[in-house]
C-alpha cells in the first residue's frame, strides 16, 4: 500500500522503517518543506512532499504532528481515506485545549470532527519511538508486546490491526474512538509495555480518574 505521514518526528519515522522493511510505499512531510527532509528519505529509502501531497499520495494517512495543529490538517484530500491517528495532547507543548482538558472528547474525535470525510484510527501512539524501532517480534513470540487500536469502522480497524502484527506487535481492539481516552496520554496503558492479556486488563479496569504520574512512562520502557 501507499502510506503518507504528515509530520515525520521520532515516531513517524519509526512507523515508517517498519511498513518499508514490509513493502509498503511510504511518503512523509512536515510543516516546513521538503528539502528538510531529504537526509531522512535517503535514510528510510522513501519519498518526501508537502502534508497535501502525502494526503493525496497515500492509501492510508498517518497523522504524527502536535494537537496543536489538528486544525492545519489539510481535510480535502483526507475524505473517503483511512487515517491513522498517532497524536497525543501534552497540554505544555501543545497549549490548553478545553475539551480535551475537560474530557468531553477524546484526541481522536477531536480530530475525525475536522475531518469529516475521513475515518479515523487511533493506533501507534501508546509507544515510545525507540521501543517502537526495537521491540517488534514476531507473530507467536511469548514476549510480544502489545498495543491499542480503536476505531468507529470496524473494517478501518481490522486494516490498522493487520498494520500493527505487520509491525511486530500484537494489535489489542480497543473499542471506540470513544473509548480511546484509555490510552491517552498519562493513562496506565500508555507507553507501557504489556503483552496482550495484561493490556486488554489494564484497558478494561482503567477509570477515567486514572492518572499516572506525568512522564512517569518513560521509565517503564524496555532498558
Amino acid at each position: 500500500m501507499k502510506i503518507g505521514f504528515i509530520g515525520a518526528g521520532f515516531i513517524a519515522r519509526a512507523l515508517a522503517g517498519h511498513l518499508i522493511r514490509n513493502g509498503h510505499q511510504v511518503m512523509i512531510s512536515n510543516s516546513r518543506d521538503a528539502k528538510s527532509l531529504r537526509s531522512a528519505a535517503v535514510a528510510l529509502n522513501c519519498q518526501v512532499g508537502t502534508a497535501k501531497e502525502a494526503a493525496q499520495f497515500g492509501d492510508i494517512v498517518v497523522l504524527a504532528v502536535p494537537a496543536s495543529a489538528y486544525k492545519d490538517i489539510p481535510a480535502e484530500p483526507l475524505a473517503g481515506k483511512v487515517v491513522i491517528d498517532i497524536v497525543n495532547y501534552y497540554p505544555d507543548r501543545d497549549g490548553p485545549i478545553p475539551e480535551l482538558d475537560d474530557g468531553v472528547i477524546t484526541t481522536s474525535q477531536l480530530i475525525a470532527r475536522s475531518l469529516p470525510g475521513a475515518v479515523v484510527v487511533k493506533a501507534f501512539n501508546a509507544i515510545m519511538a525507540n521501543d517502537l524501532q526495537r521491540d517488534g517480534k514476531p507473530a507467536g513470540a511469548s514476549d510480544r508486546r502489545a498495543l491499542p487500536v480503536a476505531s468507529d469502522d470496524a473494517q478501518a480497524k481490522k486494516l490498522i490491526m493487520a498494520l500493527v502484527d505487520e509491525c511486530g506487535f500484537d494489535p489489542v481492539d480497543a473499542g471506540t474512538l470513544a473509548d480511546s481516552w484509555k490510552f491517552e496520554r498519562a493513562r496506565p496503558a500508555y507507553c507501557v509495555p504489556l503483552n496482550s492479556q495484561q493490556l486488554q486488563k489494564t484497558l478494561a479496569s482503567t477509570k477515567r480518574t486514572d492518572f499516572v504520574s506525568e512522564y512517569s512512562w518513560r521509565n517503564n520502557t524496555n532498558a
